[in-house]
């Protein structure tokens, strides 16, 4: 079903369903010359019926004109960072189908048709491009360990559907993409995107798709430490704002086991020899155990206003109209 049809052993057949949906792909880029052509043709190959849109991120040298050169739509944004980059293009462009993949040319726009078909025949919102790299070299020193992590994180908070959350190549439906608030300013994005799929309960699937090298010239612009610990970060205010009752419910039991430590060597003694010793004590565990209790009570509080919210979400989503059927989807319909 997924399998692409060669012409002349070059380029894939376009799909006449698929070729009937509007498609846009989405390129961030910053400093991409030496790869951006490449990955601008390629696409164009792949996807001969979809408009190609590069977002040139106040690059320095000349990836707009590469990009313009190779046939692709060229804008701009100015605030610096993929976040603010991929929130421009989810407002800016219409169609009923999207494809967002980095500019670095170490991803395969081959894979690109049976992403779509995918998503299009199982009536998916997302379909995540799992990278599989020929060799170890593909990936930059921690950084597969560190995705490791962070996937393993999200998956323990918000449920384990993917292995590859932090992949630059998503295909979206019109729905997830309009009923995204993208609030990321940098490399968190791939976070925000996961967790929305998650906490929509949103129909995903996870595909495993070639990774390669970057060209010679190009540089990754991730800093693995920085915007690790950024992600870490997004990581924990989006199980604060999504999970309020289970994170405030955590700071409780710490509190309350704080407090109940700190206190029990005093009720011990109060009931052996009648005496409070240790007044400073005394008064720094009652304040845990009330700051305890006030984390629970803002946990049940906020678990409401995040219900709202979801719903509001959830709304939203609803009111954009779903892709229509095609092949095995119609004829699963009752």
């Amino acid at each position: 079903m997924h399998q692409l049809i060669e012409i002349d052993g070059s380029s894939p057949c376009p799909d006449p369903d698929l070729a009937a949906l509007r498609t846009a792909v989405l390129i961030p880029c910053h400093n991409e010359a030496a790869a951006i052509a490449a990955v601008v043709r390629d696409f164009r190959a792949a996807l001969p019926w979809a408009r190609i849109y590069v977002y040139d991120n106040n690059s320095t040298d000349d990836t707009a004109a590469q990009a313009r050169q190779a046939g692709a739509i060229v804008r701009r944004e100015t605030m610096q960072g993929k976040g603010y980059v991929v929130c421009r293009m989810f407002s800016d462009v219409d169609a009923d189908l999207y494809v967002l993949v980095d500019g670095d040319d170490t991803y395969c726009a081959a894979s690109a048709p049976g992403l779509l078909r995918r998503l299009v025949v199982e009536r998916l919102d997302m379909v995540s491009a799992a990278r599989i790299g020929e060799t170890r070299e593909v990936y930059r020193r921690g950084h597969r360990l560190g995705n490791r992590i962070l996937t393993g994180m999200v998956a323990g908070l918000f449920g384990n559907h993917f292995r590859d959350m932090l992949t630059g190549y998503r295909v979206f439906s019109r729905r997830f993409v309009k009923s995204f608030p993208a609030l990321s300013a940098g490399f968190e994005i791939e976070t925000q995107l996961t967790v929305h799929a998650l906490e929509m309960q949103m129909k995903v699937a996870e595909v495993e798709t070639p990774y390669r090298e970057r060209p010679e010239g190009s540089y990754s612009k991730l800093r693995t430490f920085r915007d690790g610990w950024r992600i870490v970060k997004t990581i924990g205010v989006l199980f604060k704002e999504e999970r309020p009752l289970a994170f405030f419910s955590t700071c409780f039991g710490v509190l309350a086991l704080g407090a109940v430590a700190l206190a029990w060597p005093i009720f011990a003694e109060f009931a052996h020899t009648g005496l409070v010793p240790r007044f400073p004590t005394a008064i720094l565990a009652t304040g845990m155990m009330l700051l305890a209790f006030l984390s629970l009570a803002s946990g049940l509080i906020l678990d409401t206003v995040a219900h709202g919210r979801r719903e509001l979400k959830r709304l939203h989503y609803l009111a954009t109209p779903p892709l229509p059927a095609m092949d095995s989807a119609s004829e699963e319909d009752p």
